[in-house]
């Protein structure tokens, strides 16, 4: 699967978890399943990833009121990391 293929597949897991049709755990898998692109990455791509999984996924333990993970902001976090991703992609093709 191309970079871009990748990208593609992660933007579709992010519509489908607004959206109410994706669990966390098989989005935050989805997710950490590419490990091709990561390694086309630099390594802190990586870290900030997993540091925003894991805050999804602690946050899905708790209602959005007792919680101060915003599933919302960490979405939106999502969706700059794949914009960024695709920015360093294209500087280093």
């Amino acid at each position: 699967m191309s970079h871009d293929q990748t990208l593609h597949l992660l933007q579709d897991a992010l519509h489908a978890i607004r959206q109410n049709r994706l669990a966390i755990a098989d989005f935050c898998q989805t997710w950490r399943a590419q490990t091709a692109l990561l390694s086309a990455l630099p390594p802190r791509y990586a870290e900030v990833m997993e540091d925003l999984l894991g805050r999804l996924e602690a946050g899905s333990l708790f209602t959005e009121e007792s919680c101060s993970f915003s599933q919302v902001d960490l979405l939106a976090n999502l969706d700059l990391w794949l914009d960024k991703a695709q920015q360093t992609l294209a500087k280093t093709a």
